[in-house]
C-alpha cells in the first residue's frame, strides 16, 4: 500500500530502463514529485542524457554532479591506505560508492524538502543494504521507498511491458539486443554478474570485458611507473602532480593496456546467498601492490601488524555496508595516524597481467637501515651474541612444556 504522505522523493537515477521505470511507478503509485539524482563517479559514460530523459517524464528538478573527485578523495583513498579487500579478493569497487551516494540523496532530500529517497536495487543484493544504512546513519528518520521490495515486475518480460505501455522508451530495444550482463561500473572497477557467470564453473567470455586487454595480448615489453607517496596516499605518477581521480583514471588506463586487474569471485553476500562476479580493477590493483610496497619500507612493525589484523573487520565494514558506522570511523583514524609516515616513491613494472614491485625508496621516513640489515660486516650496529638470549627467552615457555611431556 503506497503511502499518501509521500509529496516529493529524490530517485538515484540513472537513465536507465530500471530508474526510468521506478520514476514512472513512483508517480503513479504515490502521486508525488519526483526529483531525480544522477552522480557521475567515473563510470565512463555520458550523464547528461538522464536529464533530457527526465525532463521527457515531467521532471521539474534534476541533479546531475560530478563526484569523481569527492569519490577518489574521500572514500577510495581512505580505504586505500587500509589495504582493504574483502575475502582475500574483492577490491570493494561497487561497495565504497554507495555511501557517497546515499550521503548526496539526503542532503538533496534536505535541500529540496524531500519527504523520501529511493534508490533501484534489488531485493536480493548487497546495495540496497548499502544505500538505506547509509542513508538512516545520515538522516534517521528518512523514509525510504525501495520498489523492487514493493511491486510485481519482477521479471524483464513484466519490465519491458510495463515500459511500452507507459511510453517509456527503451535504447536496446531498438537496437534488438541486450547487454547480457548486469554491470556497475565506477572510478575504482567494472563488475559483471548474470547470464553466462550464473554458472561458476563457465570461464568469462573474452569480449565481456570493457576496460583490460587479456594478458596473453597485453604488450611484450613491460610498462614502468614511479608512484609518489604523501601520508599514504599517491600524489605524482612520474614526477608529476596529480589530483585522486586523475591518478585513478590514468593507472586504469595503462593498466589496462597491460591486462592488469580481472578478477573472477564466489563472493559471500551480506543478506546470506553467494554471488558469482567478475571485476575489472586496474588502478585499484596497482595501487594495493604498490602501497603495501611503501609501508614495508616505512611503516612500524608492529603497527603494520595491527593494521593487517583489522583490515578485513574494515573490509567487511565497507562490505556490509557500515561505512558511517562509529566503528568505522574509529578505525579510520587509527589508519590515518599510521600513514603520516607512509611516504616516498615505488617504482612498479606492469607486464602481461602482472604487478611488480621493481623498487621503493623514502629520502625522509625510511625504516631500513642498510648498516644493519647487510650480510657483510656491520662494523659493529648489531651485535649478533644478542640473539642467543633473544631465543632462549621466546623457548621458554616451549622448553617447559617440552620438560613436562618428556
Amino acid at each position: 500500500m503506497a503511502d499518501t504522505e509521500v509529496k516529493k522523493v529524490v530517485l538515484a537515477y540513472s537513465g536507465g530502463l530500471d530508474t526510468s521505470i521506478i520514476l514512472k511507478w513512483l508517480q503513479d503509485t504515490y502521486g508525488c514529485e519526483v526529483v531525480t539524482f544522477t552522480a557521475d563517479i567515473g563510470q565512463g559514460e555520458e550523464v547528461e542524457p538522464a536529464r533530457a530523459k527526465a525532463e521527457a517524464m515531467g521532471i521539474k528538478e534534476i541533479y546531475i554532479e560530478d563526484l569523481r573527485e569527492e569519490f577518489a578523495r574521500d572514500y577510495v583513498f581512505p580505504m586505500f591506505r587500509a589495504n582493504a579487500i574483502y575475502e582475500g579478493e574483492y577490491l570493494l569497487g561497487t561497495s565504497i560508492a554507495r555511501p557517497l551516494i546515499a550521503k548526496r540523496l539526503v542532503e538533496i532530500a534536505n535541500e529540496t524538502g524531500a519527504d523520501a529517497i529511493s534508490h533501484g536495487a534489488t531485493g536480493k543484493g548487497n546495495d540496497q543494504v548499502r544505500f538505506e544504512l547509509g542513508a538512516y546513519a545520515l538522516k534517521p528518520d528518512v523514509k525510504v521507498i525501495a520498489p523492487w521490495r514493493e511491486w510485481d515486475l519482477l521479471s524483464r518480460e513484466k519490465l519491458m511491458k510495463y515500459a511500452q505501455e507507459h511510453g517509456i522508451e527503451v535504447d536496446f530495444a531498438k537496437q534488438g539486443k541486450k547487454s547480457p550482463y548486469s554491470m556497475d561500473a565506477n572510478l575504482l572497477h567494472i563488475s559483471y554478474e548474470g547470464d553466462i557467470l550464473e554458472d561458476p564453473w563457465a570461464e568469462p567470455e573474452d569480449d565481456m570485458w570493457r576496460w583490460t586487454v587479456s594478458p596473453e595480448a597485453a604488450p611484450d615489453q613491460p610498462t614502468y611507473v614511479e608512484l609518489t607517496y604523501a601520508k599514504g596516499d599517491i600524489v605524482a605518477i612520474d614526477g608529476k602532480d596529480m589530483t585522486p581521480a586523475s591518478v585513478m583514471e590514468y593507472l586504469n588506463k595503462v593498466g589496462g593496456e597491460n591486462g592488469i586487474g580481472r578478477d573472477d569471485i564466489v563472493e559471500n553476500r551480506f543478506v546470506g546467498m553467494k554471488s558469482r562476479g567478475c571485476y575489472e580493477t586496474p588502478a585499484g590493483t596497482i595501487m594495493l601492490k604498490a602501497h603495501r610496497a611503501m609501508e614495508s619500507l616505512t611503516l612500524d612493525r608492529e603497527a603494520g601488524h595491527l593494521k593487517d589484523e583489522l583490515m578485513p573487520r574494515y573490509a567487511t565494514m565497507i562490505y556490509n555496508g557500515f561505512w558511517f558506522s562509529p566503528e568505522r570511523e574509529a578505525l579510520q583514524a587509527l589508519i590515518d595516524k599510521t600513514q603520516e609516515t607512509v611516504n616516498g616513491v615505488v617504482r612498479m613494472k606492469l607486464y602481461k597481467g602482472n604487478v611488480i614491485v621493481a623498487g621503493r625508496k623514502s629520502e625522509t621516513d625510511s625504516l631500513f637501515d642498510e648498516s644493519i640489515a647487510t650480510f657483510e660486516d656491520d662494523a659493529g650496529a648489531y651485535d649478533q651474541k644478542d640473539a642467543a638470549g633473544f631465543i632462549k627467552l621466546n623457548a621458554l615457555r616451549l622448553r617447559v612444556a617440552a620438560r613436562r611431556r618428556g
